[in-house]
């Protein structure tokens, strides 16, 4: 059942639209140029809710179920993805380990001001030697008196640099055949021992801020366990990036989108011997492909999330969606530059930042590999039970 009415999404929507295309658009070369968001851009999207769009009207957010999430999503894909990335770990990886697995007092503490955008939450799971899996981590939680100490390291997290709060992964026993041994503990960012590196240098996303993030001896109470519990860990994180991968798939779905749009609009009025470039057949032929991809990653986005919602599939068809919409909006951003021809190569012109930003949706939130990995391993688990 959702929160919000389809009368009422229409609206949210309708002014999300609005705001991307008549404001984020505009000014998509100004964040390029200062690799960050305008402030008052900022101050826009905590306005409109949009850093608690996911997060229970319970605790101050919008409601919007993963049905809702991915048509939102399609439209923050439509710009720069530094825009949806200010508020997407509020919202996504974040937000839902505390939605679905924190206890009453850490959702009434947090929760809140996340929705409001006054607290800036970061999803701390990967490190050096463990991305895509998290079985390998080695940031290590240990229990001393009342509270816990975490020691270890961090790499490319999401908003460190203006993170208030860290959702962080670490281990606090090896792992066995019942249980990976992993817990989420809640940091927050002034706590002692924690250390943020310098942001890093990226090859596209400019203003979605990443860095590395230290723990050294960092001491903090039992209450900031999630869930009160050690054993919830690993199951948080894997619940949290699969409804994650549905969120991915449909912002490359928009992304897409704007690649094509961008490829006909060029088509239309770039010519070529005095003649439109779209009037070449193998130019349509390159945008019907990209027409194809954008309709067919649209198409699965949408059941992908309507599956989530009925709790028909949340672990197969999230791969899915994630590995065919991210592979999708990859080729559909090569086939735009193509047809922009040398312009498509040129700094500032929106498809050359989209052939950049969207190699890295097929590396993060689990790469293209272990999507398929997971895709097919439960595919051969589920007929072998069937025997």
């Amino acid at each position: 059942m959702a929160e919000v009415s389809d009368e009422d999404f229409h609206e949210i929507l309708a002014q999300t639209r609005r705001f991307v295309r008549t404001a984020v658009v505009p000014r998509e070369r100004e964040i390029l140029a200062d690799d960050k968001v305008p402030d008052d851009l900022r101050d826009q999207a905590k306005k409109m809710g949009l850093f608690g769009y996911a997060i229970p009207q319970k605790w101050g957010g919008l409601g919007l179920n993963l049905i809702q999430d991915v048509e939102l999503a399609m439209e923050l894909g439509y710009t720069s993805l530094a825009l949806r990335s200010m508020f997407g770990t509020n919202n996504g990886i974040a937000g839902q380990v505390l939605v679905g697995f924190g206890t009453e007092e850490q959702k009434s503490r947090w929760l809140e001001p996340m929705a409001s955008g006054d607290v800036v939450a970061s999803f701390a799971l990967t490190e050096p030697g463990a991305g895509s899996n998290p079985s390998g981590l080695r940031t290590k939680a240990v229990r001393v008196g009342d509270d816990w100490v975490i020691s270890g390291q961090k790499r490319f997290i999401t908003n460190a640099p203006v993170a208030d709060l860290f959702v962080v992964f670490a281990r606090t026993r090896p792992a066995d055949d019942s249980n990976p041994g992993i817990a989420v503990f809640l940091v927050p960012a002034n706590t002692p021992g924690v250390v943020v590196g310098a942001k890093d240098a990226k090859m596209g996303q400019e203003g979605a801020w990443t860095a590395d993030v230290s723990f050294t001896d960092v001491r903090i109470p039992a209450g900031a366990l999630v869930g009160g519990s050690a054993d919830i860990g690993y199951r948080a994180a894997m619940t949290s990036l699969a409804r994650g991968r549905i969120h991915i798939a449909a912002l490359a779905v928009g992304t897409a989108q704007r690649a094509l749009d961008e490829s006909v609009a060029y088509a239309a009025t770039a010519t070529q011997g005095g003649e439109p470039i779209g009037n070449f057949q193998l130019v349509q032929a390159m945008i019907a492909d990209q027409q194809t991809g954008v309709l067919a990653g649209r198409a699965l986005v949408r059941d992908t999330a309507r599956q989530w919602e009925t709790n028909q599939d949340r672990r197969i068809a999230p791969s899915a969606a994630k590995l065919f919409c991210t592979e999708m909006a990859g080729k559909v951003a090569d086939l735009a530059v193509q047809i922009h021809g040398g312009s498509g190569y040129m700094r500032e012109v929106p498809v050359e930042r989209i052939y950049r930003d969207v190699r890295l949706l097929r590396l993060y939130e689990g790469t293209s590999e272990i999507q398929r990995l997971i895709i097919g391993s439960n595919l051969v688990k589920a007929a072998r039970r069937q025997q």
